[in-house]
């Protein structure tokens, strides 16, 4: 395994193996992947350019990052479809990893697969934890006053560098508070969220509306299957109390 830092960027190689495709077509497949972390939270996948199977046309366009150097853009084309300046090459990187791989954009793929198992939003971070434990603490959750949520059977769920999130069986929260959203979200250890906004009384100025302050996975991914059908609300946007004392606001 290769490690190399310069600046914010982190880059290892990983362990395992990695294919993308686009429009059914294969774009890519490799054993050996590099993680690129451009960005603290999570890392990008950058493809060794000899495990690239898609065609790559030069859009005549570059890209300049502080710590990457500066990127070719290309076209990715396949039997599948064409993804326009969907893949980046840092040729002349002062990280020597980079010269020789290649970065696409993860939303312009079709479907990307860890091993034989799709992933989503984002390459796992092999140094984040997810932990789901029962728990007969008491949350309690209100906004403006109201109470949304009153449980003693939360699951808690602890991921690496995030606030503790408190899911809470549906008939331990106000229901008809909830309005329909059509937002959903999508996480790599969790699976597919969708959304409620919660509708409270705002006194003089009547009921206002707080937009996707709760959500639910109902199908989570294996892994997650803990929290399968049960309410989590914003901890920043509400107000959690555990066992009667009042959380920090995201904490």
């Amino acid at each position: 395994m290769t490690d190399s830092h310069r600046g914010r960027v982190r880059v290892e190689t990983g362990p395992k193996r990695v294919r993308t495709f686009l429009g059914g077509s294969l774009v890519a497949d490799t054993l050996r992947p590099l993680l690129v972390w451009e960005v603290p939270y999570y890392p990008a996948y950058y493809i060794p350019a000899p495990d690239v199977h898609a065609e790559l046309v030069g859009t005549g366009t570059t890209e300049r990052s502080p710590s990457r150097g500066t990127a070719e853009i290309f076209d990715v084309v396949t039997a599948g479809g064409v993804a326009k300046a969907a893949a980046r090459r840092f040729a002349d990187s002062p990280l020597p990893e980079l010269r020789d791989a290649v970065r696409f954009d993860w939303d312009a793929m079709s479907e990307w697969f860890e091993e034989d198992e799709p992933v989503y939003t984002h390459p796992r971070d092999p140094y984040k934890r997810v932990d789901i434990l029962a728990s007969t603490r008491t949350v309690r959750i209100e906004l403006d006053g109201v109470v949304l949520a009153e449980s003693r059977s939360p699951r808690m769920l602890f991921e690496t560098s995030l606030p503790t999130r408190y899911y809470l069986p549906l008939p331990d929260v106000r229901m008809d508070l909830f309005r329909p959203s059509a937002t959903v979200t999508h996480c790599p250890y969790k699976g597919e969220a969708h959304y409620w906004s919660v509708e409270v009384e705002g006194g003089s100025g009547g009921p206002q509306v707080h937009e996707d302050v709760v959500w639910i996975y109902r199908t989570p991914l294996p892994e997650s299957q803990k929290i399968a059908g049960l309410a989590c609300f914003y901890n920043e946007r509400v107000e959690v109390f555990l066992d009667g004392v009042r959380q920090p606001p995201g904490a």
